[in-house]
């Protein structure tokens, strides 16, 4: 029997990420800080190895009538009743493993509606706004579990966090684990948290920032946001997203109090972070916040940025830049008098920079099986999901017609870094299935064909020649060697 397998989110348990998971340790941290986090309770991943063990296909004994009794956490917290009542509570219930695995499982968000539930959602904000809400969650828990939503909310509830724990071994989590060499023994915590709604009226929205930019390294804060959106619309890319300065210009104050909070948190973990966030009526909520996902180049300028800034010690900078991020920084260039006589075919957001070129394919299956027989494959789709990431992580490059740049495509392609381009427009990308073609994913552009390239040298860039400098200085010695030769020579010496 597991001791305490549930655990309120209140800043207080004491519990590392190996326990709550990546986004329960998230909102435990951020509550702790005083951040405003919706309220929160995890199944931790501790129930996840039991449920797997037992392979019975029901939660571990003592862990449901436990969620059950915890539940009320929430209520009190909220002032609101789950299932029912004139203040009705909705949750989500997401996963989070210890490691990041961006939309490799399962959420379903508005979970405990019902007819009644409804009725006073239509009540407080509105039949629309109700009606939304009611569809959002019927589509998403029959996607996510198979079956339609029963009618009792505390159903819904168990159902949902069995489809929670059995997506840590779905196929594509299975494929994402192997692919980057983390083990399957953790599992994955069960997060339920008090819904506040980026659709309820015209001060309310949802999005994602990022403390500095994460595909060119600039310092920068960079995110975007939709108005009178749930998370999931940002993620998916299924709604093209606005600027982060729209959320500036509409509402100034949740602006500067978004920034505050990004501010707080880079410096307490020292590193960019990564924030979902929405806006309920004007109010802001901080959904979770995560080391960011970002391109070599950006990691590259992140890792000298914090040095500089003193964030990082010289080592400790060091340590975050990798032979393998300068090498794409130094990968050659388009050339510009080529690329300025050649057609471009399509246009959108650069969401991972670098070059690519190849045969467009918009099968995410014939892209993977192309891709492993040897082409070189573009993989062009109106957006991605996670059953399309095996496909993407062997293809040259990867476009989409919808999202922005904090979508599934380009949180996942910067990853693995792969190129890519987000939101070239619905319809802009099947004509040219089978057709070549040369992306160059720092500007947004699609060429026709194949273009030649320049290479880059090492010195001209600033953040380079600082790498090279910290390393003669860390050395204590007028080391020779270009740049990748004395970074992996540090690296080889640390490894001894």
């Amino acid at each position: 029997m597991i001791t305490a397998p549930v655990r309120v989110l209140d800043g207080t348990t004491g519990l590392d990420r190996d326990v709550l998971g990546g986004k329960g340790f998230s909102i435990e941290r951020m509550r702790a800080l005083d951040i405003p986090v919706p309220p929160a309770l995890v199944l931790t991943t501790q129930v996840c190895r039991a449920y797997y063990a037992d392979r019975t296909g029901e939660l571990p004994v003592g862990a449901w009538a436990q969620l059950l009794d915890t539940m009320s956490c929430l209520e009190q917290a909220t002032g609101r009743t789950f299932g029912g009542g004139e203040r009705p509570l909705l949750v989500s219930v997401r996963s989070g493993a210890a490691t990041s695995m961006p939309g490799m499982m399962d959420t379903i968000l508005n979970l405990g509606m019902t007819d009644e539930v409804q009725a006073a959602l239509a009540f407080a904000g509105g039949e629309e706004y109700a009606a939304d809400t009611r569809r959002r969650f019927d589509e998403q828990f029959l996607k996510v579990t198979g079956v339609a939503a029963p009618s009792d909310p505390w159903e819904q509830l168990h159902v949902a966090a069995i489809a929670v724990l059995d997506s840590w071994q779905s196929r594509r989590a299975i494929h994402y684990r192997r692919e980057r060499g983390i083990s399957g023994d953790g599992g994955t915590a069960v997060i339920v948290q008090a819904m506040v709604f980026g659709n309820l009226d015209d001060r309310s929205g949802t999005g994602v920032l990022f403390s500095r930019n994460p595909l060119d390294g600039e310092p920068e804060p960079y995110g975007e946001w939709l108005p009178r959106g749930q998370g999931e619309d940002v993620v998916s890319g299924r709604a093209d997203a606005l600027p982060l300065s729209a959320l500036r210009e509409s509402m100034p104050e949740v602006h500067k109090q978004l920034l505050v909070a990004a501010a707080r948190l880079e410096q307490r973990d020292r590193d960019v972070q990564d924030i979902e966030f929405t806006v309920e009526n004007g109010h802001l909520w901080l959904l979770q916040s995560r080391a960011a996902k970002r391109s070599p180049t950006a990691a590259v300028r992140h890792a000298c940025q914090l040095g500089r800034e003193g964030l990082l010690t010289v080592s400790e900078a060091l340590d975050r830049i990798s032979s393998d991020h300068v090498r794409s920084m130094l990968v050659p260039h388009l050339d510009p008098a080529e690329a300025s006589a050649s057609k471009v075919v399509a246009d959108g957001k650069p969401a991972c920079s670098g070059i690519a070129t190849g045969i467009v394919v918009v099968d995410t299956y014939e892209a993977e099986a192309r891709a492993e027989a040897g082409e070189d494959v573009v993989l062009a789709r109106p957006t991605t999901d996670p059953d399309d990431v095996a496909a993407m992580s062997v293809v040259r490059a990867v476009l989409t017609e919808l999202g922005g740049s904090t979508s599934h495509a380009a949180v996942v392609c910067r990853e693995m870094n792969v190129p890519c381009i987000v939101g070239t427009g619905i319809d802009t990308l099947a004509a040219l299935a089978g057709t070549t073609v040369t992306v160059d994913a720092s500007t947004g552009h699609v060429y026709a064909g194949t273009i030649a390239r320049t290479a880059v040298n090492e010195h001209d860039d600033s953040d380079l020649a600082q790498i090279t400098e910290w390393l003669r200085g860390e050395a204590g010695t007028a080391i020779e060697g270009n740049l990748l030769e004395l970074l992996e020579t540090r690296t080889r010496g640390r490894k001894r």
